[in-house]
């Protein structure tokens, strides 16, 4: 018996030994390993997340997007959905181009979860001003009813929350474009009677349009090589708007009597002048927006089945 319990003391006290090697092979390891280092690669770890956290905080932001019906509608609005949805301060204002709000645009948007978050307005495109068979997109202007209508809301609502008391940010988020969200963080930056303005990839005949600053970070103009004489040579999607400027100047809309690509420059002139821009995007080094365009799709297929009374479509929203 005694023999026994000698044995069973030797393994007890072989056990100890081990784990007692095990402890200190354990200690010396983290000891050699770079403690700074470590730390360094939770930080970064702990940030890269916090990258992918979209911005709680900051003025609400009036997201305008005029859209039509085509082909490509739901499969462009999706892509935006997704985007907004990951920025929780921006509510997104979409005007069809329409006599009424379609049934395709309500169901995207209960989908996504954003009809809280949203509005669904329609305003039709008067006949004369509409693109006629194969009417080359830039020969009549586009989305100028749709714009001003989500403006006249977007005014109403700012003044029913809160007016000049409470800040917020008009963008005009074109359905043809891609952005990031990191875009939303910056447009958050834009301070009470300012335009903020930012790079746009892909645009104007360029890799990149974007504002040009002086030492002082004072925007002197714009690097655009198609028709740089205009007074803000910039595209739509290159700027947003302190809601203070759009309430103190209510006849800032856009307008159908204005040449090929003065739209932007049609609201801006009421609002403000090139150097008083808030240049934004880390000092306009980074492009956040790029004016990616969907290709037509090619159809024929489907033409012909539609001359045959049929579709390929039955019983599905594309």
């Amino acid at each position: 018996m005694n023999q026994e319990i000698r044995i069973k003391t030797r393994h007890f006290y072989a056990v100890l030994v081990i784990l007692g090697f095990l402890l200190i092979y354990s200690l010396s390891f983290n000891r050699g390993c770079d403690s700074t280092d470590q730390e360094h690669t939770v930080l970064q770890s702990l940030k890269s997340r916090e990258a992918f956290i979209p911005n709680q905080k900051g003025p609400t932001i009036y997201a305008i997007t005029p859209t039509y019906a085509r082909p490509v509608q739901k499969a462009e609005l999706t892509r935006l959905s997704h985007v907004i949805r990951l920025v929780p301060n921006v509510f997104w204002l979409i005007a069809e181009d329409a006599d009424h709000t379609s049934e395709l645009v309500a169901s995207l948007l209960r989908r996504s979860g954003l009809q809280d978050r949203s509005v669904q307005l329609s305003a039709k495109t008067p006949t004369n001003f509409k693109l006629q068979g194969k009417d080359p997109n830039w020969l009549k202007p586009r989305g100028v009813e749709q714009r001003n209508k989500a403006l006249e809301w977007a005014r109403r609502h700012m003044v029913e929350n809160g007016g000049r008391e409470r800040h917020s940010v008009v963008y005009f988020m074109d359905d043809d474009n891609t952005y990031s969200t990191d875009l939303f963080a910056e447009i958050s930056k834009i301070e009470r009677n300012k335009v903020g303005v930012w790079p746009v990839g892909l645009v104007g005949g360029l890799m990149v349009e974007k504002p040009v600053l002086n030492r002082d970070d004072i925007v002197l103009g714009f690097n655009s090589a198609w028709r740089p004489e205009r007074p803000f040579p910039l595209d739509m999607a290159g700027f947003a708007i302190s809601s203070d400027l759009l309430l103190d100047n209510p006849q800032a809309q856009f307008s159908y009597e204005v040449e090929r690509g003065y739209q932007e420059s049609e609201i801006l002139r009421h609002l403000t002048i090139v150097h008083e821009m808030q240049p934004l995007a880390n000092k306009c080094t980074e492009v956040l927006v790029w004016h990616t365009r969907t290709e037509t799709p090619k159809l024929d297929a489907e033409k012909v089945l539609l001359k045959a009374g049929k579709r390929s479509d039955v019983g599905l929203e594309v």
